[in-house]
């Protein structure tokens, strides 16, 4: 969904006869310390592009921009859309930053292009310093074996979708699995192929849940599923086609046919929960589960 366009105050302005090259030029250049400080404020690169977006509209009037970096999956859309754009693919030297394009209803003139190029180099190291953090911050909460979402992630995300879900008065599952008996995995085949097992775990759960579901990588061999809107029968239904699924295909790792089974705890949020109340109790029912004899579900609340 697009966003309003930022406005500023002196938005309507453009009044001002923008064929006047030397004057839109001195402007131009006036604007380019103001981007500049402005810029400072923030490391977020959607808000970067907001910003920006706000302060060219002082000069240089657009009904739309979008920016867009699959890097990191940003596609923002700020106004609405028009005949016309002015689009660029921003790099510094062969570091790509993505593509931004302007869009309004009337056709940008030589001396507005001119002026937008200008102002643009305001942007490039701004957006390129926001992008850094963004991917570091990406980084930290990836498990780098999995590439799944790691144990930081899970108590970010934990606690933010617990807070939804009591503010909402809405459901919320999780999940906890671990791998029958992979110390033997480890102890008879090395950790290369008990890497390659995790791995193929990982895989065959995502393959499993649903769009709207988090995966996490919690530690060693034990994964959390966390399910947005989803009571305690849903939850069960996910896990025992999760643990169904893995138990009926082998895992295949440089030759070694790996026959592997998983045990899964599982709880749902009730009123008085916190975090950690939420996963000890699918921790709990984890551990029934290993002691019932493996490959099963069991559910800490029923």
């Amino acid at each position: 969904m697009s966003k309003p366009l930022p406005q500023t105050a002196d938005f309507l302005k453009n009044s001002l006869n923008t064929s006047d090259h030397s004057v839109l030029q001195e402007l131009a250049n006036r604007k380019s310390l103001e981007i500049t400080q402005s810029l400072q404020t923030t490391l977020d690169p959607t808000r970067l592009i907001e910003i920006f977006s706000a302060e060219v509209g002082a000069l240089i009037v657009h009904q739309g921009i979008r920016y867009r970096n699959d890097d990191i999956g940003l596609d923002l859309k700020l106004g609405s859309q028009a005949r016309h754009a002015c689009s660029y693919h921003l790099n510094i030297g062969d570091e790509p930053l993505g593509r931004l394009s302007f869009r309004r209803n009337q056709k940008f003139t030589e001396a507005e292009i001119e002026v937008l190029e200008q102002l643009l180099c305001s942007l490039l190291y701004p957006l390129r310093n926001g992008l850094l953090y963004e991917d570091a911050l990406q980084l930290a909460q990836k498990d780098p074996l999995t590439g799944i979402c790691n144990r930081a992630a899970l108590d970010e995300m934990l606690q933010r979708e617990l807070s939804h879900a009591l503010r909402k008065d809405a459901a919320l599952s999780l999940l906890v699995l671990d791998i029958d008996h992979f110390k033997k995995i480890n102890d008879q085949y090395g950790h290369i192929i008990g890497d390659c097992a995790l791995k193929s775990i990982a895989n065959r759960v995502s393959a499993c849940k649903r769009d709207g579901d988090l995966l996490f990588r919690y530690g060693g061999e034990e994964f959390v599923v966390l399910m947005r809107d989803t009571d305690l029968a849903g939850a069960q239904l996910l896990a025992e086609r999760i643990r169904q699924y893995i138990a009926d295909s082998n895992c295949n790792c440089s030759g070694a046919e790996l026959n592997v089974t998983v045990s899964i705890g599982v709880s749902e949020l009730q009123q008085d929960d916190n975090p950690l109340s939420l996963f000890s109790r699918a921790d709990q029912a984890l551990y029934r589960a290993k002691k019932n004899g493996r490959n099963q579900v069991c559910s800490a609340d029923n």
